[in-house]
């Protein structure tokens, strides 16, 4: 496993994201998951799922300070009482003690967002979360929320589809990390002939060349989802091969607006790279 160093937090480079598992599927998953190695966990309030994800840690009886667990507060508790209350809830939900990194999901057009990440700080100082930052912020928001607080992270959609250089560059610049969601372009990597033809070269799938890809970049992290174990190891065996150069390159042409998650009414105005 490939391990991400920044501000003190030292992060599984590849993690198990938990979107739209549920129930006991998704109590499975997360505890299969941790069977095969995962260690990094990431969920959110708006998922509905943090009970199921927090059985599947208690069932892998993985010990706690192995694990990474993100969560993200919604955008219905952003003021600063409903982020320390929710994130109690959240707590409780996932029966832990604390939170390895607690993220802001969708930036607000109507809280502060010095108000929001102020009480993140004081729930870090509490104990309750060891790290804080935010998902889906652009080059301004980042800018913004870097004058007010110490954050670590920025989780964003990243895939061989969708250029993020200009997020990638303000998250270099203020020292934090990049969290891939949707790192496989909720399933348009699999069927791309690019990233096929480059993974006959390493006996290995056009997904797991796109996860290889983003595991080689300083300081970013990726969150794929799978419901099945096969695709968990397949996923997470990914650390036998490096790409060459060129085939970097190649998939690194490939990127362009590609996006497929903007939420009307949510949504920032996104950069354009």
């Amino acid at each position: 496993m490939k391990f991400i160093e920044v501000k003190g937090a030292r992060v599984p480079a590849l993690g198990f994201g938990t979107w739209p598992l549920s129930g006991a599927d998704g109590a499975r998953a997360v505890r299969e998951a941790i069977e095969v190695g995962y260690r990094h966990i990431d969920t959110a309030q708006l998922y509905g799922n943090e009970a199921d994800v927090g059985k599947g840690i208690k069932d892998s009886r993985a010990p706690r300070g192995e694990l990474w667990v993100t969560t993200k507060l919604s955008r219905d508790h952003l003021g600063a009482r409903d982020v320390a209350s929710s994130t109690d809830e959240s707590l409780r939900k996932l029966g832990l003690d604390y939170l390895d990194l607690l993220l802001i999901h969708w930036p607000s057009k109507t809280v502060p967002l010095a108000e929001t990440l102020d009480a993140m700080t004081r729930l870090r100082d509490a104990g309750k979360t060891r790290f804080i930052g935010v998902s889906n912020f652009t080059t301004r928001l980042i800018d913004e929320a870097t004058r007010v607080a110490d954050i670590v992270c920025n989780q964003v959609e990243y895939h061989p589809f969708l250029n993020q250089r200009a997020v990638l560059g303000a998250v270099k610049k203020h020292g934090l990390f990049l969290t891939a969601y949707s790192p496989v372009a909720r399933g348009q990597v699999p069927n791309d002939k690019t990233l096929q033809a480059i993974g006959k070269k390493y006996g290995k799938t056009a997904t797991q060349v796109a996860l290889r890809w983003l595991m080689e970049q300083d300081d970013v992290a990726a969150i794929p989802k799978a419901g099945s174990r096969v695709h968990m190891q397949a996923n997470i065996d990914i650390f036998d091969f490096a790409l060459a150069a060129e085939d970097c390159a190649a998939i690194d042409a490939l990127g362009g607006n590609g996006r497929i998650v903007d939420i009307a009414g949510w949504s920032p105005e996104w950069d354009r790279s």
